[in-house]
């Protein structure tokens, strides 16, 4: 079967942060068009139904759940994922890495005990970027990967631009693209692309976390030209149109899905 005669029913997508937000969204959208879900998350007691909603919408689409209430940035949890998806011989056509675990805090404060410490910044950096490549390397050396995969990433604007606190997500996200751009030149023999994808301001729970977010997304409304927020529907609509056969030449890029959002102050 040649890259343009595939077909994404009956293949698998690798959702990590599938509970909510992007995540759950693009689990939904992908179930629908014929695809099983492998989902990693991390919830606890007060937010498992949520993870417990999206399991069974990807099941009403009459697809496979596979999901893991585990932490997605732990070797472990990649071995026992690799190790369920070569059991039923999954073939991988898309791999989403939309983790939001870090820290929110200031580099620089008058008191010190406010400031981000290096095991919280490192540990910011390993689950929203560097865990990326572990995976990636993980599925490709387990030879998971289907012909034509795509790898998608979350970025944001913020990886350009500074918002108070947001600093060690901020450098989370500059490194999490240029992971990206790498992995697209090192799999393109394999014809394997790798995109970030760059959301406008969505109201998801992890931008909720982050100081001034009422502010931000007031700010987004105002200022975007479609005269709304982007929704995890926008992304997950246009994750599942690039995952499509025939786009194979779109790699190693920052796609924006916000409506024009970052063209304008």
């Amino acid at each position: 079967m040649t890259a343009e005669s595939a077909t994404v029913a009956g293949s698998w997508a690798v959702i990590l942060g599938a509970s909510s937000g992007f995540g759950a969204a693009t689990a939904r959208a992908l179930a629908r068009g014929g695809m099983h879900i492998c989902g990693i998350h991390l919830d606890r007691r007060a937010t498992l139904p949520q993870a417990q909603a999206v399991i069974a919408d990807v099941e009403a689409a009459g697809v496979t759940a596979l999901f893991f209430n585990q932490n997605a940035a732990d070797p472990e949890t990649r071995r026992q994922v690799v190790e369920a998806l070569q059991a039923r011989q999954a073939r991988v056509r898309v791999l989403m890495h939309s983790l939001a675990f870090g820290t929110l805090r200031p580099y620089i404060d008058r008191d010190p005990a406010q400031q981000v410490t290096q095991k919280q910044l490192e540990m910011t950096l390993d689950v929203m970027a560097n865990s990326l490549v572990y995976w990636v390397q993980d599925l490709f050396q387990a030879g998971l990967f289907a012909p034509d995969a795509r790898i998608f990433a979350m970025t944001s604007e913020g990886s350009s631009r500074v918002w108070q606190g947001y600093g060690p997500v901020s450098a989370a996200k500059a490194a999490l693209e240029a992971h990206i751009r790498q992995l697209a030149v090192e799999l393109a023999p394999y014809q394997i692309t790798a995109n970030a994808i760059q959301a406008g301001v969505t109201d998801t729970p992890a931008q909720n976390k982050i100081p001034g977010a009422q502010e931000m997304l007031e700010h987004a409304a105002r200022r975007n030209p479609g005269g709304r927020l982007t929704t995890p529907d926008d992304v997950a609509r246009a994750i599942y149109a690039l995952s499509q056969p025939g786009l194979g030449w779109i790699t190693g890029n920052v796609i924006r899905v916000d409506g024009g959002e970052a063209l304008v102050p």
